[in-house]
C-alpha cells in the first residue's frame, strides 16, 4: 500500500464509488462527484488516496485555514480495514497540515459510530465539548441542495 496525491483521474470513480459504500450521505451537497470536483478546485493538495497497485483502497480530504485543519471523508474499502490503511491515512493527513503550520486537527463524527470514535481516540483525538453547526448555501448546490 502507498499514499498518494490525488491527481490521477482513473482514481476518480474509485472514488465515488468507495465514498458510496462506505458513507450515507443522501444529500446533494455531500454527492462524491460533487464533493471531487470541489476539493480539487481548491488545488490546496490535501487530497490523498491509498493505493494497494492501481486500486484506491481508502482516502481522506484535509482542509487548512490558516489556523486549524480538518480532515474529511476518511474512507477504507471495507475488505481493507483493520490494517493500518485508515491510521496510515489520517497520520499521512496530520503531517501535511503540520508541515503547513497547523496547530489543532479537528473533525465530525455522524452520532452513533462508536467504533469510528474508538479510531479517532486510539489516535490521540478526543472529544470537544462543542456544537456543531452547518449552512448549506443552496445556490452552490447542484439542484438547490435538497
Amino acid at each position: 500500500m502507498r499514499i498518494a496525491t490525488y491527481a490521477d483521474p482513473v482514481h476518480r470513480e474509485q472514488v465515488v464509488r468507495l465514498w458510496g459504500r462506505t458513507f450515507s450521505y443522501g444529500t446533494a451537497h455531500n454527492d462524491p462527484a460533487l464533493g471531487i470536483d470541489k476539493k480539487l478546485a481548491v488545488a490546496d493538495g490535501l487530497f490523498f488516496v491509498a493505493l494497494a497497485q492501481a486500486s484506491v483502497i481508502g482516502t481522506v480530504l484535509a482542509g487548512y485555514d490558516g489556523h486549524r485543519g480538518w480532515l474529511y471523508s476518511v474512507a477504507v474499502d471495507p475488505g481493507h480495514r483493520s490494517r493500518g490503511v485508515g491510521t496510515a491515512l489520517v497520520r499521512h493527513a496530520e503531517r501535511a497540515l503540520t508541515d503547513r503550520g497547523c496547530m489543532k486537527i479537528n473533525l465530525q463524527i455522524a452520532p452513533g459510530n462508536e467504533s469510528v470514535a474508538a479510531f479517532y481516540e486510539a489516535l490521540g483525538y478526543g472529544v470537544e465539548p462543542r456544537v456543531s453547526m452547518g449552512k448549506r448555501i443552496a445556490a452552490n448546490i447542484p439542484g438547490g441542495g435538497a
